[in-house]
Parts: C-alpha cells; structure tokens; sequence
C-alpha cells in the first residue's frame, strides 16, 4: 500500500489557492468599496457612534412653544416688535447679554413698518444676532476642471433671506438641514459659495462669531463633497439642552442674566410649526431643526466632526486583510478560525469606533459581513473537504477491508471499534494457489507480482459477488467469511457459490498466463462452517477484525489438503446445501491438529453451474 503525501509546493493545489484569494481580493475590494462609499451601513454607525453625553451648559434655546404661540398667536402674524423686544431683553445689560443669538426663523416677509424697524435696530444695536436665510437649490450641469460636464446639484436658485433692513443689521446664516436617503439628519454644510462671496451656514455663523466674541479664531472642520458637508456628533437627544419658553423670557418669569456670554439660539418648538426631523443620535423619536443646529454648534466647539475616510485606501486595505484572513483560515482548524472570527469582529467594530473618534467615517457592517462570509465559506469548505476525504479513505480501505465492515463504520454514528467479539455460526472459505512457488523461481519479480494480483483481484470480487467479507489474505492465499459481520442470508450457499466461480474464473485465467508467461497456476479451496468467535482481535493502537476458532482451523485445514483445481467441502456445509450442488464423497481424511478425521465431499458443481 502506497500513500502520497500532498507536498507544499503541489503547484495545482498552490494555484487553486492563487486563483481563490485573487478572487477575494477582487470581489472584497469592490464590495468594501461602493459599499464605503454609499450610506447603507449608517445606521449601524449611528448605534455605535452616537451616544448622547452631557451638553455644553452654555447653549441654550429659547423656544417659540405652544406657550408661546397661545399669547402670541401665530408666527406668520406678529408684529416684529415681538422679536425685537426680545432681542432687546436678551441685551439689556450692556456687555453683559449673550455672547451669540441665532434666529432659525427666517423673517423674509415684511409686516409693520414701525415693528420691522424696531427689530432692525434691536439687532444692529445688539450686534451679537445671527439671522436665517434659505437657499433654494436646483440641480445645473457644469463644467469641472477637466472641462467635463458634471451637474451640481446644490446649484442656488435663489435665497429665502431676511428683509432689507434687517439682513443690513445682522449677519446671515443659510438653515437648509441635509436629510440622507435614509431619512436620518447627520450631515451638516460648512458654507456655500453664493455670488461671489462665502456664506456660512446658520451653525458655524453662529460658531465663528461666538469664538470672535472670546478672542479666538474659529478652525472650520474639514469638509467633503460639492457642498462642504461633514458628519456630526450629536451631544443630546430631543430635550436634551436648556430650554426655556420665549413667552417666559418675555414677561420677565426668567431673567435674561442667565444667558451671559452664552449662544442663545431662538426657534420653533411645537409640533403644529413642522420643524422637525429625525436625528442619526435616536431613530425612534423627532427633533426640532433648533436641536439640531445646537447640535452642529457643539460638535463644532467640540470638534466632534467627521469626515468619511477614502473609499479607495480603504478597499484596498480591507481587502488586503480579508485577502490575509482568508489564507491564514486554511491554515488552522475551526476552534481556533472561531476565535480568529470572534478576534476580528471585535477588533472591526474597536477600529470603527477609533477612528470615529479621530474624525473620520468607515463602515461598520461591511468587514464583520466579510468576515462572517469567510469564515462560513471556510466551514463549508472544511465540511466538503471532510466529507470528500472520508468517501475517499472509504474507497482505499474497502480495497483492504471487508465493504461491508467500512460501511457499518461510516454510517453507524454510534459504531465504535472495541476489543472483543461475538460466537457467530459463520461459513468460512480458504482459496490458495497451486503451484506458485514453483512458478515464482523460473518469473522475474515483476511478472509474479502481475500473476499473483490478477489472481486475488479475481478471488476478491467474486467474494464480494455473493456478499462474502474479505478477511485477509496471507501470501498467496485468502480468507473470507459469510454471515459476519452482519447477519447474510443463505451464507452457506453463498460460500460455496463463491468457491465454484472462483475455479471458474481461475481456468481462463490459468490459460491466459500459460500462452503468456508458460506458466499455469490453479486454485485449491476448502470450506467449512460450525460456530466461531468473530470480532476485533488484537489491542488498543492495531486491531483486526477477523474469526477464530476450530471452524476456521478445519476450513484452512481443508485447503490445504484440496489438489490443484480441487474444491473440497465438509459433511456440514454438504448437509446444508446438498439438494443445490452436486458433489462427490471423498470420505474422511485426517487433518492436521485433529484427533478425528473429517468426512469431505469434493464440490462439482452448483444450481445453474455444472
């Protein structure tokens, strides 16, 4: 029995391996790539970025509520004196109001003259006050810095601005909130080019003129995009910063002095003034557009912006690694490819959260689905490859075991190979060949071989014709039994059916060496039955399944004593079989090892065989 060991440099093998991880790498590259560059995993970053911390205790809100709205009346109907003794209130101290006040109510219309004036001059006087415009877009085809045509989609139609006396008095910040497809606010702009001139959105007017106000400079975040946007951190959820009712501040039921150097930012908050979006930091609940621009305002104070991170660097690298995770899966089993897997989810999701952290974006979801996928292709792999190399151990050993005994085994799950055995009545076979060793002096080594192997090739299948069990062969000859290890109907017959196919088969072959080689050779055969002890005989580390006992003692004996081209069988296996066979008594011979002869019956024929 010859084994090849695979080698490692097996180049088929090296190049089905080649030919794998350059697919990985390809299909990984572009799967981490558009899936980089799209928003579809952002909502599994918003779970694990977007955690609600304690707000920046000096940005407050001061809404235009239900309260509000009760003593007022509608928006759309005050009188601008209404925001202006607003302002004014705020501003009373000299030096002493807030740092910053951001309108997200854009007041576009006119209404009184006197109201419109006086709001106009609180807010010039003031000079602290940040008022809201809107930009309308509408998508343009232009043409880049190649000279291709691209269409811009945040083209300015034109603004939504406040009315003239007022944009003269205050400085002006665009309110446009950007929604992602999913329908999640976690984007804000920095600034817009309009005409000309930079303009800033409502948030960083609002940030910038705070940071002037202290004497600092405002550092703008790094921006992507045609619309300088940049993802945000939010600091609250809905409700999560002071807010205090214009109506209370109005009447003077709150003191303007708690807004010293503050950012005051005044906006709608009731439901009925639709104002509302959903934000990346709760997914089951609304927020009002001021939350969000009190949110964009810290983040930027805090700097916790973002931007997303190269879709190309990002591909490549990886599908580098999952290039590497795949080759290095083949090189270890499944409870330590289980840990690996456990290893880099892990590390997948600290890696995200890290460079979240340090401003910049990458996909949550996309290397743990990777991972999983590579780590379940590896199972499956694993679990074919086992199962094609069981079918192929089944192949080899049934060439040297009984088919039948690697069957039980690999199909029994609850079959164990233990010592021992069972008393079995079983018929049991011998064939030997007759004039081998003669025949082996005058052939050379090679032609013996070829002789001999046909020989037992043919013993062999005409065993396993009639169900036999190969039990081993020794030299030259064979043995087989019938009815272990599992229970076989009419064995005896089987047994002797075998034995006169056997001869059969061993003439033509006999006749073909003959003209070949000018050698003949032909089979001696005996068989018996009666009762033995069949089993796993030997010790723990090399066992042999096999039959002991006088049966198989007498059976061997038979052989032995059975001429060239003779097929003797005892009294029993005759008794059995002897209304579908034809045979002649030899009479009773003496065995080696026997104190009493055995009456034998030579076989001359079978049912349908002459």
């Amino acid at each position: 029995m010859t084994w090849k060991k695979a080698r490692k440099n097996d180049k088929p093998a090296m190049g089905g391996t080649a030919l794998a991880a350059a697919a990985v790498l390809f299909f990984s590259v572009l799967f981490f790539y558009f899936g980089a560059a799209g928003t579809w995993d952002m909502s599994w970053s918003d779970r694990l970025n977007q955690k609600a911390s304690v707000t920046n205790k000096k940005i407050y809100i001061i809404a235009i509520d239900d309260k509000t709205l009760e003593r007022y009346g509608p928006v759309s109907a005050w009188s601008r004196a209404v925001p202006a003794e607003l302002i004014e209130k705020l501003n009373a101290d000299k030096g002493a109001g807030p740092a910053v006040i951001g309108l997200d109510v854009i007041y576009s219309e006119r209404g009184d003259e006197e109201g419109d004036l006086r709001f106009a001059e609180a807010c010039r006087e003031a000079g602290n006050v940040v008022a809201a415009q809107s930009f309308v877009f509408r998508e343009m085809p232009e043409r880049d810095e190649n000279g291709n045509v691209v269409y811009n989609p945040y083209y300015i139609d034109y603004v939504i601005e406040p009315y003239d006396s007022l944009r003269e008095s205050v400085t002006c910040g665009f309110v446009n909130t950007l929604v992602d497809r999913d329908g999640y606010v976690r984007q804000a702009m920095v600034c817009l080019e309009h005409e000309g001139e930079r303009v800033y959105s409502l948030a960083a007017q609002v940030y910038k003129s705070y940071l002037e106000r202290q004497g600092m400079e405002a550092v703008l975040p790094e921006t992507f995009g045609q619309n300088n946007r940049f993802y945000f951190t939010y600091s609250g959820k809905a409700g999560g910063y002071s807010v205090v009712s214009m109506a209370d501040v109005l009447d003077g039921t709150v003191d303007a002095g708690i807004f010293r150097d503050a950012v005051v930012l005044v906006g709608a908050y009731a439901i009925g003034m639709q104002d509302s979006y959903t934000p990346a930091v709760s997914h089951d609940m609304q927020m009002y557009g001021v939350e969000i621009h009190a949110n964009i305002v810290e983040a930027l104070l805090e700097g916790k912006t973002q931007t997303p991170f190269s879709p190309v660097l990002y591909a490549l690298g990886a599908g580098l690694i999952s290039v590497l995770m795949f080759l290095f899966l083949r090189k270890i089993n499944m409870l330590f490819a289980t840990g690996i897997l456990t290893f880099s989810l892990i590390f997948a999701i600290v890696f995200t959260r890290v460079m979240y952290c340090q401003g910049k974006i990458v996909p949550v979801v996309l290397p743990p689905v990777v991972f999983v996928i590579l780590y379940l292709e590896r199972m499956a792999e694993g679990y074919l490859t086992e199962i094609l190399r069981r079918r192929r151990v089944v192949h080899v050993f049934k060439q040297y075991v009984a088919p039948q005994v690697v069957d039980k085994v690999s199909r029994d799950k609850d079959f164990k190979l233990v010592l021992g055995g069972e008393n079995r009545h079983i018929a049991v076979l011998f064939v030997d060949i007759r004039g081998f060793t003669t025949m082996s002096e005058s052939l050379r080594p090679e032609e013996v071989v070829e002789i001999l192997n046909e020989y037992l090739k043919h013993a062999t299948q005409a065993i396993f014709q009639h169900g036999g069990t190969l039990d081993k062969f020794v030299g030259d000859a064979a043995m087989a039994v019938f009815n272990a290890p599992f229970a076989l109907d009419d064995y005896i017959y089987r047994a002797v059916c075998t034995a006169w196919d056997l001869q059969a088969g061993a003439d033509a072959l006999s006749a073909r060496f003959k003209e070949q080689f000018g050698e003949s050779v032909a089979f001696g055969i005996g068989i018996h039955c009666g009762n033995a002890v069949v089993g796993n005989i030997g010790c723990e580390f090399r066992m042999d399944y096999t039959a002991i006992g006088d049966t198989v003692n007498t059976a061997a004996r038979l052989e032995s004593s059975a001429k060239r081209g003779q097929i003797l069988i005892s009294e029993q296996v005759y008794e059995a079989v002897k209304d579908r066979i034809s045979a002649t008594p030899i009479g009773e011979i003496p065995l080696k090892g026997k104190s009493q002869g055995v009456f034998v019956y030579q076989l001359d024929g079978t049912e349908g065989g002459a």
